[in-house]
C-alpha cells in the first residue's frame, strides 16, 4: 500500500504552512509521521491513497497491522497458450505473496475451448489470475502483473489501441473486476525468459495436467 503525506507543520511563533510528500510505501510513511510527531510541532497529519481515501495516523497504523495477517505484497505471473490443432488454450497464473510474516506462491492453471486465438488465452490467463485474488479476499492494495504478451500489457497500459472485440472485451472484463475489488493494478511486459513457470503451466495445461497448489517459499517472486 503507497500513501503520500500531508502535514501542516506550526511554529512555536504559530506560523503554519502545509507540506505534501511524494508516495511512498505506507509502513516509511509511518516511520516519518513517527519522526515528526516527536518535533511536537505537527498540527495534523493526513495519509492519502492512490485512490484518494484518506487516513489518519492511528487508523493507516491499525490498517497497516490487519494487512499483516491478509495476503499483500503480491505479484503475479500469467501466461496463455492456444493450440490451433485442437482449438484448446491453456492457461497458467503464479501468486507470489506475504502473509503473516511468511512467502507463499499459489500455482493456478486452467484448460479451456471457447477461445479463439493466443491474444485471447493471454487476456484469459490474465482473468483467471484476478480471480485467484478474489479467492485470496485481496482489495484495495497494489499489484503487480507481469506477462510476456505485448498485446496485453500494451492494450492494459493503453498504449496500443484494441481493434478486437473479443479483446476488448476481455479487457473490460479484467478492468471492471480490478476496479470492483480496488486493486491498484501496474501491468509490466517481461521476457518468456522471466515467464518461464506461467508459461510452464500453459502447457502443462495443455497436456490436460490439473495444476492447484499453495507452498510456502524462502522468497518472493524472483
Amino acid at each position: 500500500m503507497n500513501v503520500r503525506i500531508e502535514v501542516i507543520y506550526r511554529t512555536p511563533k504559530g506560523t503554519e504552512a502545509i507540506f505534501n510528500s511524494e508516495e511512498m510505501c505506507a509502513k516509511q510513511a509511518l516511520l516519518l509521521a513517527e519522526d515528526l510527531e516527536r518535533t511536537g510541532r505537527m498540527k495534523s497529519i493526513t495519509f492519502i491513497d492512490s485512490h484518494e481515501n484518506t487516513w489518519s495516523l492511528k487508523e493507516l497504523a491499525r490498517q497497516m497491522e490487519e494487512i499483516q495477517t491478509e495476503p499483500h505484497n503480491i505479484t503475479i505471473y500469467f501466461d496463455g497458450g492456444f493450440d490451433l490443432k485442437t482449438r484448446k488454450a491453456g492457461l497458467g497464473c503464479v501468486v507470489y505473496y506475504e502473509q503473516n510474516g511468511k512467502s507463499f506462491r499459489l500455482r493456478k492453471n486452467a484448460l479451456v475451448d471457447e477461445l479463439e486465438s493466443n491474444n485471447e488465452a493471454e487476456y484469459a490467463s490474465l482473468h483467471l489470475a484476478v480471480l485467484e485474488l478474489e479467492n485470496l479476499d485481496v482489495h484495495h492494495l497494489p499489484v503487480t502483473f507481469s506477462g510476456d504478451s505485448n498485446v496485453v500489457i500494451n492494450q492494459l497500459n493503453e498504449e496500443w489501441p484494441s481493434y478486437e472485440e473479443s479483446l476488448s472485451r476481455w479487457a473490460d472484463r479484467i478492468e471492471n473486476k480490478l476496479t470492483r475489488l480496488g486493486i491498484d493494478a501496474e501491468f509490466n511486459l517481461i521476457s518468456r525468459k522471466n515467464n518461464q513457470e506461467a508459461d510452464r503451466l500453459a502447457s502443462q495445461a495443455l497436456k490436460e495436467i490439473e495444476i492447484l497448489s499453495t507452498s510456502e517459499v524462502s522468497g518472493g517472486a524472483g
